[in-house]
Parts: structure tokens; C-alpha cells; sequence
């Protein structure tokens, strides 16, 4: 049986012609048999994509023969092309959805005016010198931290990518704007954006986890400061840095520890809750409220 992989990636550098770009992309993920996600822009690539170990071999390889892609970095998982339900490739304004497209400048180093890049042992080192005035900031959607999230974050309200200008302009966290604020996410990429927005936004010191909680969870497990599992955007719906990982979500019939998502079947909610094994198999308690079957995502 053929080893396979599911790998995550982006980089932000500028693109004459996106559109070619996506063709390209589409035509080598088809010739490997790769499955996933890529959105490509005028800012860059942002890709999910899952195959055969030795196709994405290749695939990394011949992405980074293309001079702008040439020092991408991939972040490898377990999982494979079967986690993905199709391969869809496109082009947008944005490579991570702010609503921002003007606001983000890029040239060949990437992101202009972001936060500092801090690796997972630089900001152990942070935290070790600034001590409680670092301040974790969730670049993610607030659902998403719901299953882990680092020591004591802050968690903004948000339900998608879009929400967070309106979010950090609502005065809700002026009291941060003088504190050092260390953004993260997945694995990185709505960080490059985050922080030039908080940064245009009048806070003072940003940083972003260089790699995101993938890279500090992969050097660090369960014995750092994060805490609970990574919500990943595939059939997994989630990933742990090891067996001893704490369970932080609740079910939200019967408050059990989980951290399993399912979509309400209702049509007039579709939302993601989270439900343990036990009520997620019941009629009664597997729902929002409406009496529909609920199926999982």
C-alpha cells in the first residue's frame, strides 16, 4: 500500500498572471492525482492538498522550480488525497479572505509591513522575558479555538476571515494596542495579513508565530503552552500533537469533553457543533434544536 500525505503551504509573492499560474497548478495536481484546495492571487499561492507520498514529492518539487515559489515552505501531515473530496483550484483577489485586497502589499520577501516572525523557541524566549504582559492573539475563527487554543489567548468574535477588520476596529482591544501581542493561527497564513492590519490599526509591538501552530506543536507537543487540538480543514476536522492532548470542547447537549464537529443538518442553520459520540448518535440530542438528522462533515 502506497505511503501517503497531506501537505499545507502558501507564499505570498508577487504574480504577473494568476490566471496561468492556476492553470499550471491545476494541470500538475491532476497529473499526480493530488486532492485539496489552491487559491492563487496576484499576492500568491495558499494550498491544502493531499496524495501519494512520492506525488507530492514530485508536486513540491516542481512548484518550487517556479522562481517566485522557489523557497516555499510545506508543511507535511498525515492524510492523504481521500480527506479531500475534489481538487479545486481558483483565482481570487485574496489568498486568505480579509476583504483587504488594497491593503496588503507584497514584493519578493513576501508580506510588506507585517508583524515580527517569531519560531516557536523565539517566542518561548518572549515569554521568558516579558512574562504575562505577552499577550496570544487567535487569528483563526472563534469556532475554531473552541477544541484548542494557546494558554490564556485572547479569542476575537469572529465567524470568518472578513469579521476581523470590523473586530479589531470596534475598540474592543485598544487596551492591547501598547502590549506586545504575539498573532497565530494554523500555519501562518492569516497572520502575514492579521498583523498588518492590527499593525495599520495602531498596535504597537505584533508578532506571528512563524509556522503557525503546526510548527510549534511539531517541536513542542503537548508540553508547550498550546493546548487541546488543531481544527484542520479536511475530513479529519482535526489533528493532535500527540496522544496526551486535553479535550476543551464541550458537547453542547450534555457539556462531555469533545472535540468532534458536525455540521446541523437543519437548513435553516448549518452551523458546526460540537457533539460527543453519545448524543451525536441520538435523535433528541444530536441537533441545534430542529428535528433533523445531523451529518457529519
Amino acid at each position: 500500500m502506497n505511503e501517503s500525505r497531506i501537505l499545507l503551504y502558501y507564499r505570498f509573492a508577487p504574480l504577473a498572471d494568476p490566471q496561468a499560474v492556476m492553470m499550471w497548478q491545476r494541470t500538475l495536481c491532476e497529473k499526480l492525482g493530488l486532492r485539496g484546495r489552491i487559491i492563487i492571487s496576484e499576492h500568491g499561492i495558499n494550498g491544502t492538498v493531499g496524495g501519494d507520498l512520492a506525488a507530492c514529492k514530485r508536486y513540491m518539487r516542481e512548484t518550487r522550480a517556479y522562481a517566485p515559489f522557489k523557497d516555499m515552505e510545506f508543511k507535511i501531515s498525515a492524510g492523504g488525497a481521500d480527506d479531500f473530496p475534489r481538487l479545486s483550484v481558483k483565482v481570487r483577489p485574496e489568498i486568505v479572505t480579509f476583504g483587504a485586497p488594497d491593503e496588503i502589499k507584497v514584493d519578493e520577501n513576501g508580506v510588506v509591513g507585517g508583524g515580527t516572525h517569531l519560531k516557536p523557541e523565539q517566542l518561548h524566549e518572549l515569554m521568558a522575558e516579558r512574562g504575562e504582559e505577552v499577550v496570544f492573539f487567535d487569528g483563526r475563527n472563534a469556532m475554531e479555538a473552541e477544541i484548542g487554543r494557546f494558554k490564556n489567548a485572547v479569542v476575537p468574535n469572529v465567524e470568518t476571515t472578513r469579521d476581523f477588520i470590523s473586530e479589531l476596529e470596534s475598540g474592543a482591544y485598544d487596551e492591547l494596542k501598547d502590549k506586545p501581542v504575539v498573532t497565530y493561527c494554523t500555519g501562518g497564513i492569516r497572520c502575514e495579513v492579521l498583523s498588518v492590519l492590527m499593525k495599520d490599526r495602531g498596535f504597537k509591538e505584533v508578532y506571528q508565530l512563524d509556522g503557525g501552530i503546526v510548527r510549534y506543536g511539531e517541536k513542542y507537543g503537548n508540553k508547550g503552552l498550546w493546548e487541546g487540538s488543531l481544527y484542520v480543514f479536511d475530513r479529519r476536522m482535526h489533528m493532535e500533537f500527540g496522544e496526551d492532548a486535553a479535550e476543551l470542547g464541550h458537547c453542547v447537549t450534555c457539556a462531555a469533553p469533545t472535540r468532534k464537529f458536525y455540521n446541523c443538518a437543519d437548513d435553516d442553520c448549518r452551523k458546526m457543533i460540537l457533539l460527543c459520540t453519545d448524543c451525536a448518535e441520538s435523535e433528541t440530542g444530536s441537533t441545534c434544536g430542529a428535528d433533523t438528522h445531523l451529518v457529519n462533515s
